[in-house]
């Protein structure tokens, strides 16, 4: 699967074939069909293994103790981190969702409703205990995973800033905003 993002990743997952896939892991094509039975079966398991993650991380941290402000953060630098662990992941996982077959579709649409509800529930907490003004979490939630989720795009982990940098910047622009102090 690592490999097989990797390839997604530099060619595309439409550029890649089976055939491109087995040689990248040194096996014969039938050797490949072994494991996986087709292409969007190694995207699904793509898609899985990168939800779960960042699922992963964000369940850890239930209980953490954590403020509203802090735990946002780490949401940020869940996303920004696996860019430079999983960045064949990420691509495939922003770009390639409408690829997966329907039976697919259908657990990863679960596990990231369950993401982003997670998410909300951190704004509303906030919201409730007077850390944050009262905004609508939903849209709350996709602005902050507008610009996390996009950063892919441009982020390279050899650049000035590190992932945990960029997240802590773009959580101060979140909290805070542009509007300069009066």
């Amino acid at each position: 699967m690592q490999r097989a993002a990797r390839l997604f990743d530099k060619h595309g997952y439409h550029n890649t074939s089976m055939d491109d896939i087995a040689a990248a892991v040194n096996l014969r094509k039938p050797s490949l069909y072994h494991y996986f039975g087709s292409k969007e079966e190694i995207l699904f398991w793509i898609h899985q293994e990168f939800i779960d993650l960042i699922i992963g991380r964000q369940v850890q941290r239930d209980d953490s103790g954590l403020s509203p402000e802090q735990l946002l953060v780490e949401v940020m630098a869940d996303i920004l981190e696996l860019m430079e662990t999983h960045r064949g992941h990420v691509r495939v996982f922003f770009e390639h969702h409408r690829e997966l077959p329907a039976r697919y579709q259908k657990t990863i649409r679960e596990k990231r409703d369950f993401y982003q509800q997670s998410v909300e529930d951190i704004l509303v907490e906030g919201i409730v205990n007077g850390s944050f003004r009262k905004v609508d979490p939903r849209l709350a939630t996709l602005a902050l995973f507008g610009m996390c989720n996009w950063a892919y795009q441009w982020y390279q982990n050899r650049g000035d800033k590190s992932s945990r940098e960029i997240a802590e910047f773009f959580a101060d622009l979140y909290l805070k905003g542009i509007r300069a102090e009066s």
